[in-house]
């Protein structure tokens, strides 16, 4: 078991988010070793609290006042009404684990109106993982918990895609066509990293551009994948209006991405750079509270820089190289954005060894980066 970096309130119920896979179950059992624990992926717990979410409060002891964990809350979202009666009257304290925040928002279920937190868990850091983080084996396998500990990560990670298909998309009634859904990831694997043009998916999986609109938000629901906005603030130039895509996790991305004779490895490694360091960049803005909000940075004649944070400790600009050695032309598009911003902290993440500089450009080793990424952040 990994050491996480969540922070959690002592007495305040709070909401645990995250995609399947992430250690949300392990950490809360681990966390919380005397709580109720109350599965509703257990099937028979599921029937009966499904017929009558009232019946939650019986299963809680006389006097209790500990934590009470209900895992997998979205199963059934009318629980939390009932939540909501035990914190009011009882005073309970609830951890409630889930892998959709987005749909029960949007369902109109109770959220519980500000008496419980939302935190959020990600697949697992440098600074988590510890001595056994193993680059490139992140940068293959990803840093969901079993991509480290199960001995053939890559069947793990087959198996992962499939499980979330049967498990989460087809029993949750997100679409009735398993298999056109598989063809829209295989398809929206090809847009990781890139400008997200939808027409374009949908043209190459086949499928209606209203349904692949639908499928990429059922994807941002489940937390799978983000669709980053570009940076307009204080705008000097005509800028791109189309967001950039990533599926959550590198490991998770390179399951779904297939490989074939005409695809260069250099290119999907290059990708696969972006992902690492934006899933761990992500995940410790979100643990710290730094407080940044993620963009890119793209002008109509295509100068384009990678990772735009904006927030109130400044402003800070990254550009993800794969490359072991840098040039000054990898440095033009960081140059320009210095340009209209020079305010602007810029950073060229690069595959080499050495800490280097050029002018107000700092150039830091890929590794070095992901290990230190709250020192950048703070």
């Amino acid at each position: 078991m990994y050491s996480r970096i969540i922070k959690y309130p002592d007495d305040k119920s709070f909401f645990l988010f995250g995609p399947r896979g992430t250690g949300k179950t392990t950490w809360v059992k681990q966390t919380f070793p005397d709580a109720v624990y109350i599965d509703l992926l257990e099937s028979r717990l599921f029937i009966e609290l499904s017929a009558d979410p009232q019946r939650l409060g019986n299963m809680i002891p006389v006097g209790f006042k500990g934590w009470i964990i209900i895992d997998e809350v979205q199963k059934i979202p009318e629980l939390l009404d009932e939540v909501h009666r035990l914190i009011e009257n009882k005073k309970h304290k609830f951890v409630l684990t889930g892998s959709s925040a987005r749909k029960l928002r949007r369902k109109g279920y109770n959220l519980l109106a500000g008496r419980a937190l939302s935190k959020h868990m990600h697949p697992l850091t440098p600074e988590e993982i510890g001595s056994d983080f193993d680059f490139k084996h992140s940068l293959r396998y990803g840093c969901l918990p079993s991509a480290y500990t199960e001995s053939e990560p890559g069947e793990y990670l087959d198996s992962y895609i499939r499980t979330y298909l049967e498990e989460e998309i087809l029993q949750e009634g997100l679409t009735r066509n398993l298999g056109v859904f598989s063809r829209f990831l295989e398809a929206a694997s090809f847009s990781q990293g890139s400008l997200l043009n939808v027409s374009e998916v949908s043209r190459d999986c086949s499928v209606e551009r209203k349904v692949v609109e639908n499928y990429f938000t059922i994807l941002e629901d489940l937390m799978l994948a983000y669709r980053i906005p570009v940076f307009t603030k204080r705008a000097k130039r005509r800028l791109t209006s189309h967001p950039k895509f990533y599926f959550f996790d590198t490991g998770v991305y390179r399951a779904i991405r297939p490989m074939g004779p005409l695809d260069l490895v250099e290119e999907v490694e290059g990708i696969s750079y972006e992902t690492l360091f934006l899933q761990v960049l992500t995940a410790i803005n979100d643990y710290l509270k730094t407080g940044y909000k993620i963009y890119y940075w793209r002008t109509s004649n295509n100068t384009e820089v990678d990772f735009v944070l904006y927030g109130p400790n400044g402003l800070k600009v990254f550009e993800v190289k794969r490359k072991g050695k840098i040039t000054s032309k990898d440095l033009k598009e960081l140059n320009i954005f210095r340009t209209d911003y020079p305010e602007a902290e810029a950073y060229c993440i690069y595959g080499g060894q050495r800490e280097l500089s050029s002018g107000k450009i700092r150039i830091i080793p890929i590794e070095y980066a992901l290990k230190n990424m709250d020192k950048i952040l703070t």
